[in-house]
């Protein structure tokens, strides 16, 4: 079965949400507010302008609805996500990474090339430079490595530099990694880095994007895709930026969706190093290993860096876990190794002791 959750609701209905996505101006914002207003995106696209208009959005917004552009869109992403690799995920729907669902500007729909489940695993994001000097290079493929093999998803915008760099040592060690794009899946950005990513895909991580699927590289799009890089992790680490770089856009993200921000300091006399200065003198935890990052996540330390043994019959690896993040049963039981009514038998366990709760599907530690 794909795990894109497309599935969960009519051909209809999905089609019509493709079409409002694909419409010029509807942000993630104004898609949800659509939603609520009219109840599904089917009831949303035969509403009477006035009504879109009354909701505050632009005429071009609503003219665009019986546009030949948006219907072939659409169509085109119908098609795509037919392909067993491919998927589509939403917003509202079982399957959705929980940590980004908690963005207000959460994006509606993500589109997914590559295993969609690991979106729900502990990421840990890495940004930096995109003319990274060669230490830098070095810094961001050996925090890669560790982090990687502690059991994080490594997280970047598959930039040349410092995303290249961390993507690319994340698969030396078997680890996983998830590339955020600015640019659609089909219209791929930078074109040096489209290997990387078709390795990325066949070995179990992921590319995604919010974008539809033709959508070229523009600057607006980039800052907006950093609020995903960060939305979907624990924390972001900068290994090397400037003070104009875009890695700062992302560690600001980060801090005002209360995750974490790291940053690796440098020569006081090199310039790509001052923008993590800038972060550390904002507040950001200043890292020299990867412990330090681990420290600041608690349950992670203790985590070891393969899948848990089957003889060990604790709930306690679970709790480590949720302590991390939120996880559906599903996504627990691929992160620990451990079989599905293994875990849901711990989980019932820890349920009743009151150390863990389920909400819509996932789980979550409860605090003591």
């Amino acid at each position: 079965m794909s795990h894109s959750n497309a599935a969960a609701i009519s051909p209809a209905e999905l089609e019509a949400r493709l079409r409002l996505h694909g419409l010029p101006g509807l942000g993630a914002m104004r898609f949800q507010r659509l939603l609520q207003a009219f109840g599904s995106a089917s009831k949303a696209l035969v509403a009477p302008a006035a009504a879109w208009h009354s909701l505050g959005l632009p005429k071009a917004c609503s003219d665009a609805r019986r546009s030949v552009e948006v219907r072939d869109g659409a169509r085109r992403a119908l098609a795509w996500i037919d392909n067993q690799a491919q998927h589509l995920l939403m917003w509202d729907q079982p399957g959705y990474p929980a940590l980004l669902a908690q963005l207000e500007d959460a994006p509606p729909l993500l589109f997914v090339a590559g295993d969609p489940s690991i979106l729900e695993l502990p990421q840990l994001a890495m940004v930096g430079s995109r003319r990274a000097s060669r230490p830098g290079l070095d810094t961001a493929a050996a925090f890669s490595r560790s982090l990687a093999g502690a059991g994080f998803v490594i997280t970047s915008g598959l930039a040349l530099g410092i995303d290249g760099a961390a993507h690319q040592a994340a698969l030396e060690v078997g680890g996983r990694t998830v590339g955020v794009l600015g640019t659609g899946l089909e219209n791929f950005y930078p074109q040096r880095h489209r290997a990387l990513a078709k390795t990325m895909i066949e070995q179990g991580s992921a590319v995604i994007s919010e974008l539809p699927l033709d959508t070229a590289a523009r600057p607006e799009h980039f800052p907006r895709r950093n609020r995903i890089i960060s939305g979907l992790s624990l924390g972001v680490l900068v290994v090397e930026a400037s003070v104009a770089s875009g890695s700062l856009i992302t560690a600001r993200l980060a801090a005002e969706q209360g995750r974490e921000v790291y940053a690796i300091p440098g020569s006081i006399h090199h310039p790509a190093a001052r923008g993590c200065h800038q972060l550390i003198r904002d507040g950001a935890v200043l890292v020299e290993s990867v412990q330090h990052i681990l420290e600041t996540l608690r349950g992670w330390q203790q985590l070891p860096p393969t899948a848990f043994p089957l003889a060990e019959t604790c709930a306690d690896p679970l709790l480590a876990l949720l302590q991390a993040a939120p996880y559906s049963s599903e996504a627990l039981a691929a992160a620990c190794g451990w079989p599905l009514p293994r875990v849901l038998a711990a989980l019932t366990e820890l349920e009743i002791e009151g150390r863990a709760v389920n909400e819509n599907g996932r789980w979550f530690a409860r605090l003591s």
